[in-house]
């Protein structure tokens, strides 16, 4: 899949600061979700419900969790386990996730 060929769209009601463009996942029937992510001025609360690995391409991206921060610049990865309470903050970066279960939303 050519990069220049996703289409990112808003990501629940986080509007034009978080938008997603997912390479595979439920729709593909796969246990794996992978996508890209587009933050912008984002300030965003989240527990994951999966577990996840986060790569930063561009940008710089602050990961705060149970009282530390974790700053990721360009080419750095982290790996969260399902549970994590979080907050993601970016004036900018572009991000890559995998997800695991990828239907977590369905409870299943």
């Amino acid at each position: 899949m050519r990069f220049a060929d996703l289409e990112f769209a808003p990501r629940f009601e986080h509007g034009d600061t978080s938008q997603v463009a997912e390479l595979c996942g439920t729709d593909d029937a796969t246990q794996l979700g992978v996508g890209w992510a587009r933050l912008s001025k984002a300030r965003i609360s989240w527990t994951i419900r999966y577990d996840e690995v986060v790569a930063v391409y561009q940008g710089q991206l602050k990961l705060h969790t149970e009282g530390k921060t974790h700053q990721l610049s360009e080419l750095d990865s982290i790996r969260l386990p399902g549970g994590t309470q979080l907050v993601h903050e970016a004036e900018h970066a572009l991000i890559q996730y995998a997800i695991h279960p990828a239907n977590w939303a369905s409870g299943s």
